[in-house]
């Protein structure tokens, strides 16, 4: 697929997410009897666990005099709000004033659809009646059983959301960003097929008959194999701002492009990107292995890997991004121009402009050809 001297607008002023999807707001296991404070979409709500085990989420803003219910505190399965006492049922309905017996019936917060699914809880921010959980994207990889891996997130990442989907649909920068742990030239000099769906777009490029990278070299010795290899990386987007990487080696001519992977190691890195505001965002991430499922010690060592004081994969994703924030930001009428690596980021920001679009009941605008 050739891109030749196209450029995207010069950043705008419109939203850059849609409201009517399904986002991380969690991990399961951080919420609990507590109330957890959560800005997303430029919305902020207030999460918990009532007695039933079920996850709540209000608008984070009592109906009274607005401070956050957050600095509240929890009664049974209602939030008594810190500053008058209001007191709000998990569906947003106030149940106590004080100083009076009739309750105003407007005095009400919003309650927001919630779904706790494969160890993440999906917050919907938009509207109520269209929060379809069928609609949830495919996280599987994350349950726990086939595959394993603890991950983690970066809350407040302050970048647009949009800029790490470009980050991981383009995996050439590996070859520059990661050289000492996961890069290749190899990635640079492999071709790669781009294809979509009208919710999905998948990057797929196979490197045969090299020399694993460092980071692959160390798993494959794990399991006692050395040598050459043939490297996968299968990367699926759902829109809008989820990331499936099926990555990985084997021995080469091993028969891992036609589905036998035994000979190798299989991992995937997993990307849930909720919007906080419109330049920056929570990453919610993990690596997970079907090799060594068992060992708990590789499980740290894998996510040292990631994430690591500045030293990790991630960490050094982490200043590329808030780096190119801040670069954007100073310069806001300077557009992007795109080279055909970016082929499958294009198609992951045409299905997330195609969905506000259809929000906003208009046709997306088609991206401009520089002169």
């Amino acid at each position: 697929m050739a891109i030749t001297a196209e450029r995207e607008e010069p950043v705008s002023d419109a939203k850059s997410f849609p409201m009517n999807s399904w986002y991380a707001a969690a991990w399961g296991h951080e919420i609990g009897r507590a109330l957890t404070p959560r800005t997303i979409c430029g919305k902020d709500a207030v999460l918990y666990r009532r007695t039933t085990g079920e996850v709540a989420a209000l608008e984070d803003a009592c109906w009274h005099r607005l401070l956050p219910l957050s600095l509240g505190r929890l009664d049974g399965d209602q939030v008594v709000c810190g500053y008058h006492g209001l007191v709000f049922d998990a569906g947003g309905r106030c149940t106590h004033m004080p100083a009076q017996e009739t309750i105003n019936p407007s005095a009400c917060v919003r309650s927001f659809p919630v779904v706790e699914r494969h160890r993440l809880v999906w917050i919907w921010m938009g509207d109520p009646a269209l929060a379809d959980p069928d609609r949830i994207p495919d996280f599987h990889w994350n349950d726990g059983t086939d595959w394993v891996g603890e991950g983690g997130t970066f809350y407040s990442l302050k970048c647009d959301y949009r800029l790490v989907t470009d980050n991981l649909m383009d995996l050439t920068h590996e070859t520059y960003v990661h050289a000492g742990s996961i890069g290749d030239d190899a990635i640079t000099r492999t071709p790669f097929e781009v294809t979509h769906t009208d919710r999905t777009a998948t990057v797929e490029r196979w490197m045969e008959d090299i020399e694993p990278p460092p980071f692959w070299a160390c798993q494959l010795a794990s399991t006692g194999r050395s040598g050459r290899v043939d490297r996968w990386q299968i990367i699926l987007f759902q829109a809008p701002s989820t990331v499936v990487g099926d990555v990985g080696v084997a021995l080469t001519g091993t028969g891992a492009r036609a589905g036998d992977r035994s000979q190798g190691v299989n991992g995937c890195f997993l990307a849930a990107i909720t919007p906080e505001s419109e330049t920056s965002c929570h990453y919610f991430w993990n690596f997970v292995r079907t090799y060594r499922t068992d060992d708990a010690e590789l499980t740290k060592q894998l996510n040292l890997a990631h994430v690591n004081d500045g030293r990790g994969v991630y960490d050094q994703d982490h200043a590329v991004l808030e780096a190119q924030q801040t670069a954007i930001d100073r310069n806001r009428r300077q557009p992007f121009y795109n080279l055909n690596i970016d082929a499958g980021a294009l198609w992951a920001r045409r299905l997330i402009d195609g969905m506000i679009a259809a929000e906003n009941g208009a046709a997306p605008q088609p991206r401009m050809a520089a002169e």
